[in-house]
Order: C-alpha cells, then structure tokens, then sequence
C-alpha cells in the first residue's frame, strides 16, 4: 500500500493528503487523479494508501474535534444563503454614516457605496496625469518586476524599485495593461514627506472613519489595467475607495474559509480568476461574489473576508483601516 503513494509524485501526495485532511470525499481525489492521467487502479491505491497514512489520519482526527466550530460556520453559511446575500453584493447610494456602521460594519457585511466620495477634493487632484504633474519630481518606491515572480505577494522585497512618479505614470499611461508595475500599501507613499499633503484631498465622515497619523492607516495604491492581488484576507475591516478607473472584486465570506486553501497566514493557494476545482475542489462550496468597484465608489470589506483584486483600468485607489468606533478596528488575531 505504501507503494501506491511512492508513486505519486510529492506534489500529488501532499495534494492528497491536504484534501483528505478537508473532508473532501476520497472518490473525487480518485476521479481527479484519473482525469489527470494516472491510471484508475494507481489512482484508487493511492488514495487510500494517503487516507491510511498516519500523518493523514492525525490530521483527520484533529479537524474531527473541531467539528463543533466548523458546524457553527456551517450554520453561518446557511443563514448568509437564507438571506439571499450569497447571490449579489449589495450596492448602496445614500447610506448614512450610522447605517454603514451598524448595518454593515458591526454587521460584518459588505457593501459598494455610492456618492460616499461626493466632494472629496481628491476625486480631480489624484486622476493619474494630476498626479504626475504636482508630484511628478517625487521619487516614490514601486513594486516592479512582478510578472517574473510568482510569488511576488509573499516575498515583495526583491520587487522594490525605486523612481520618479512622474517617470512612473508615463510607464503606467503608456505602456498598456502589466501586473509587472504597482505602487501598492507595501510602499507606504502617503508616509512620505513630499506626498503628505495628498492627505489633504481626503476627507473622513464623522462616525466612519478617524483621522490619524498612524502610519499605514491609509495607504495609496496605483497601477495599469492588468494588476492583479492574489486572493487573501486582511486582519482588519477594510474601507476601500476607488479614485480612478475601475476594480473588479471577487469576495468570499470569512466563514467559508475553511473552503479556501489558506496558506502562509492570509494567501489562498486558489486563483479567483481561474480555479482550479479539480486541485482546489472544496473551494467549489464556495460563496463567491463579483463585482465592479468604479471612480467615486467605496466597498467596504470586512475583516476576514477574502478578495481577489483585477484594475481593468489604469487606477488610483485609497484604503482606510482607522474606524470612528470605540476601541477603533477589532482586528482578526491568527495564532
């Protein structure tokens, strides 16, 4: 029996043994095996050589006593579907500051808001070439580089770079539709002397959001149509702003992580463009909401709630993380 595994490659075993360790059904490894060329016998061995392992059987006995916890997510999901709430996101115009804390923020909702930008100075003095032309002499750190590394998200240092911003609009204008260049949170831009006053464009609504000299509380991002962010949760509520162009979000609910494929903290092994159901097949119980996030608009993502983010535009975008709430954002503690 053991040698049915030793034939696996390492890659197939650990995708078995991490599937097995999920509760997905033995059959469907076999069938995905099968449909990836390995022989049906070599396929059915495998499996259950995997299922007896002693690591794998460990790893079942241990999700089985979290049992109770992953049924109390179950439940969660049912009631998400009951509402309704897994079919679209739900876009809002005239939402009041109170009711965008209590019936989305407390409530732990999503939800794209319109007109919450109305007056904001920011929506004309950060389009892409208003940007260039008061800050263009600035020089701004930038991840580049980034189609040539897949793991780019996880391990971003060999990615900065450092120029003009002038120099790095012009790329972003000209040079079409790259994941390989992107001013992200990582470069902290608004904590540069130079471009603090940026901060002056924003603006923070009474009951919503708290104006703060933390550093990183909010953060700026720029890129071209093309910039893609892996599928990942952040540890906080995030209110995000869309300032120009447009972002296409796809979120899935923080209590259907144990759907995701979480690795290194907060990253998904899935691809939310792409998934791979037949490598990744519990993500197919997954409750996936799409949606376009354009100029003037805000989305509010919860914490825990996982995203994956594609600017179909070139884009300017700002997120907070400093709510107006007693004791300010509560924030997701992984252990």
């Amino acid at each position: 029996m053991a040698d049915a595994v030793a034939s696996l490659s390492p890659e197939c075993q650990a995708w078995l043994a991490e599937n097995l360790v999920l509760g997905v059904a033995p059959e469907a490894l076999e069938r995905a095996l099968v449909q990836a060329g390995t022989p049906p016998e070599q396929a059915k061995a495998g499996v259950e050589a995997a299922r007896r392992h002693p690591a794998v059987e460990h790893g079942r006995q241990r999700t089985k006593l979290h049992g109770e916890h992953r049924a109390l997510l179950d439940t969660r999901v049912a009631l998400h579907r009951q509402a309704g709430w897994h079919r679209q996101l739900e876009r809002r115009r005239g939402v009041s500051p109170r009711e965008l804390m209590e019936r989305y923020y407390f409530a732990h909702r999503p939800v794209i808001l319109q007109g919450f930008m109305d007056g904001w100075p920011a929506l004309e003095r950060w389009q892409p070439q208003a940007l260039a032309e008061r800050y263009g002499h600035v020089e701004v750190e930038v991840m580049a580089g980034r189609e040539s590394r897949a793991d780019h998200d996880l391990e971003p240092d060999p990615c900065r770079t450092v120029m003009r911003f002038g120099e790095f609009i012009r790329r972003l204008l000209e040079g079409g539709p790259s994941n390989d260049l992107y001013l992200t949170a990582r470069n902290f831009a608004l904590e540069r002397t130079e471009l603090r006053t940026l901060l002056d464009d924003v603006r923070y609504p009474e009951g919503v959001l708290r104006r703060t000299q933390l550093a990183g509380a909010v953060k700026l991002w720029v890129g071209p149509a093309g910039t893609l962010t892996a599928l990942h949760h952040d540890l906080g509520t995030v209110l995000f702003g869309q300032i120009a162009g447009r972002k296409r979000f796809r979120l899935i609910p923080s209590f259907q992580t144990q759907s995701l494929y979480s690795h290194r903290e907060v990253w998904s092994q899935v691809d939310a463009e792409h998934p791979d159901l037949e490598r990744f097949p519990a993500y197919g119980e997954a409750d996936v909401l799409e949606d376009v996030v354009g100029p003037g608009e805000m989305l509010l993502i919860p914490a825990g709630w996982w995203h994956q983010v594609l600017a179909l535009d070139v884009s300017v975008s700002i997120t907070f993380q400093e709510f107006d709430v007693p004791g300010g954002n509560t924030w997701w503690r992984l252990r």
